[in-house]
């Protein structure tokens, strides 16, 4: 089992309602069969709300599984509780992406395309305190702590040696300056110098790519568990949206491979980046 709490909370209720689907029964008619409400056993399979013991055991009961499938939901029951080093820096990670926070933890396939900035798992401190500044709302206080916690992920791309990391990069995000040149250009060559890991792979899309199918920046992510099903990532300024329907996934999932087919190849990505580069040294 992929290895976060939140992993394991979207297993666990992944699990549930492989259970009840089998049973051909609602949500309400679990809950009236086992005196909850329907909106609990809702809560349960869809991981907003806590699920105890002794829950795991009523609906196994319910549904006659086997004792080795109650102590596993079990085991992911108690394992769901515990909480990730992203929780101790509190605010500056805000709930709605606390979940991805989690996902990302447990992935061993993290397929990105960005058009407008570089992906927080490339940038630099300098880049993403200045990007940090102009979120609307922000609070300023907080930016040390937000930046410290996209520090901390990048931990993945060098501890996680399972993890394949693979960036499309749009040109435009480039030659966006943030934070100034002398920052983008510490940017960029963060950039050149993580590119050269097994594990990560950055292209380049240019101007002349043509058309391509994206309606913003996206991110696929892989589990290791055939039953840890892939998720589909989508970020807004204040909220997020994940999608995990089978349909959406295959959809996300060709038109990334569209567009690295597209994009230039990681040696010629990297000439780019290091003629952007020029351009922007000071």
């Amino acid at each position: 089992m992929a290895g976060s709490p939140t992993a394991r909370r979207r297993r666990l209720a992944i699990e549930l309602k492989k259970l009840r689907d089998e049973s051909g029964m609602t949500c309400n008619q679990v809950g009236k069969e086992l005196d909850w409400s329907g909106s609990k056993v809702n809560r349960m399979e869809t991981g907003q709300g806590r699920v105890q013991p002794s829950d795991i055991d009523a609906l196994c009961r319910f549904y006659g599984t086997s004792d080795e499938l109650r102590d596993l939901l079990k085991s992911l029951a108690k394992e769901s509780k515990t909480k990730g080093w992203w929780h101790a820096h509190g605010d500056a990670v805000p709930s709605w992406f606390s979940v991805y926070v989690g996902l990302e933890q447990a992935a061993t396939n993290l397929h990105t395309y960005q058009g407008e900035f570089i992906p927080g798992l490339l940038q630099t401190p300098e880049y993403a305190t200045a990007l940090s500044r102009v979120t609307p709302d922000q609070d300023h206080d907080e930016i040390p702590r937000l930046v410290d916690v996209r520090m901390r992920r990048q931990q993945l791309l060098t501890e996680n040696k399972s993890l394949d990391f693979w960036a499309v990069i749009h040109q435009s995000a480039l030659m966006h300056v943030i934070g100034g040149r002398q920052a983008m250009a510490g940017q960029l060559e963060r950039m050149l110098d993580i590119g050269q890991q097994r594990n990560v792979t950055v292209q380049v899309l240019p101007y002349d790519a043509g058309a391509y199918p994206t309606t913003g920046p996206f991110t696929v992510l892989g589990f290791p568990e055939q039953e840890d099903p892939d998720v589909v990532y989508r970020e807004g300024l204040t909220d997020s949206i994940y999608l995990e329907l089978p349909a959406d996934v295959r959809i996300y999932t060709k038109a990334f491979d569209h567009l690295r087919a597209l994009a230039l190849s990681p040696q010629r990505s990297a000439a780019l980046i290091r003629s952007a580069l020029e351009e922007h040294s000071p």
